[in-house]
């Protein structure tokens, strides 16, 4: 397809790349021509160098409209503009990158009457991110998919974890458990692992299974934390903001922390019942008067990667504490993840462009049945799992997987029936019309689950 990114910062960059590497023709929009330069010449897309609001650029990139246009400045008035342009000059679809609370009442109308495809809010979805590992605070990551009925979760086994040296073929004859380990980072290695692979203290696992599957596997294991109730968020930006909505909850009890007593005055005004302190987030003395010790959670939203790297560090000290930390900068979460320097990792980048390039390949197989409906990256991004729908028409209905020939560096990990059954896959089950199915596969560039097979 023929895609116009305007903006080119971290998320525009990240989308350039991974939309460059999928084939698909990438023109990206920048004011900055030194910006524009350095990504041509990494990257395989053309640049125009312009404001991305402007006809003229826009004819420069596409004279008769792109298939996409994707706007992610750091401006949404902007972004804005240059959908609504877009639209003039023939582009089909156009996304929005929109950010301004203010916005959020009337994102259905900016739908609806400015004719955008999709609105993309990166902190919103980001606090998403956050609050549902803090629900679950023994998972480092934690995924949702097929309407919440089952779920992934990234996990590290630690030097004194019974998985260690347990081949994964005995995992339910131990355990008891129906649950999967559909990929495993061990170092610089990726590995879709077979029955016979044995687990290693440092492993970075992956395991799907329902949700109740996924709390009784650990308890079982002993491993099992509570749902972070007592929380501590350092840094009131946007972030902060929906993160706390979304953990608006009686029995939760949040504290924020900021130097800035503006952001705090707004903060208290828009949360009553959260406790804002307005103080250095850095000062450890601080930290142990609002009681750091006895939190269940620590999670660092400051504007610095840096600073939310140090406070995570800090924080990890506490063994009760769920610690999460915001790190847009790659290089430094990848930093962050390897060296066991921070619990969980979320970036606003890579979740944003994972929610838009699940639409740019739902775009491309629109006249099929077997759209992706949710994407998810795992290992740095060199797996995905994805959810299909199972459509009519497919080779594969009806017959058992283990008649089925799938790709190499692919697994089925999950299947919800129509009915809302759960099943965890082995080799006599089959697929039926109306599933919903997850694959988790090492080929990025996935569109559709007839791709699946050999």
């Amino acid at each position: 397809m023929r895609i116009v990114v305007v903006g080119l910062g971290k998320v525009g960059r990240a989308l350039a790349a991974q939309l460059a590497a999928e084939g698909h023709d990438i023109v990206g929009i920048d004011q900055n021509a030194e910006i524009i330069d350095n990504i041509v010449n990494i990257y395989d897309v053309r640049g125009v160098a312009g404001n991305g609001g402007c006809y003229d650029v826009q004819k420069e990139a596409f004279e008769d409209g792109a298939d996409l246009l994707i706007a992610t400045t750091s401006s949404d008035e902007i972004n804005i503009l240059s959908c609504l342009v877009a639209k003039k000059i023939g582009t089909r679809h156009t996304i929005a990158r929109i950010r301004n609370p203010e916005y959020e009442k009337q994102l259905r109308f900016m739908r609806e009457e400015l004719g955008l495809s999709m609105v993309i809010n990166p902190e919103k979805a980001t606090s998403r991110e956050i609050a549902r590992v803090l629900r679950f605070p023994s998972a480092i990551k934690r995924e949702q998919f097929c309407r919440q009925r089952f779920e992934l979760v990234e996990y590290r086994v630690g030097p004194d974890n019974p998985l260690v040296g347990m081949p994964l073929a005995d995992l339910y004859r131990n355990i008891r458990v129906k649950i999967l380990v559909c990929a495993v980072a061990r170092g610089q290695e990726t590995i879709i692992p077979s029955g016979s692979f044995e687990l290693q203290a440092g492993d970075k696992i992956y395991l799907t299974a329902s949700p109740s599957d996924l709390e009784a596997f650990f308890r079982k294991l002993h491993l099992f934390k509570e749902r972070a109730n007592n929380i501590m968020i350092v840094g009131a930006g946007r972030m902060t903001y929906y993160l706390v909505k979304e953990l608006q909850d009686v029995q939760k009890r949040v504290t924020v922390i900021d130097n800035n007593l503006k952001r705090c005055q707004d903060m208290s005004e828009k949360f009553p019942g959260v406790l804002v302190i307005h103080g250095d987030g850095a000062d450890s003395e601080l930290l142990s008067e609002e009681r750091i010790t006895e939190m269940d959670a620590f999670v660092a939203l400051t504007g610095m990667d840096e600073s939310n790297i140090i406070l995570a560090m800090y924080a990890s000290q506490f063994n009760s504490c769920k610690v999460v930390a915001k790190i847009n900068r790659p290089s430094f979460a990848d930093l962050a993840t390897a060296n066991n320097l921070v619990d969980s990792v979320v970036s606003t980048a890579s979740v944003t462009s994972e929610a838009i390039t699940r639409y740019v390949r739902a775009m491309q197989n629109s006249i099929d049945s077997d759209n992706i409906k949710t994407l998810h990256r795992l290992v740095g991004g060199r797996v995905e799992a994805l959810e299909f729908n199972v459509g009519p028409g497919l080779p594969f209905i009806g017959k058992p997987l283990k008649d089925v020939q799938l790709k190499d560096g692919l697994l089925i990990v999950g299947i919800v029936r129509r009915n809302g059954q759960t099943v965890i896959p082995s080799g006599d089950d089959a697929l039926s019309e109306g599933d919903d199915v997850v694959v988790v596969t090492t080929d990025t560039t996935l569109h559709a689950l007839r791709d699946i097979v050999k």
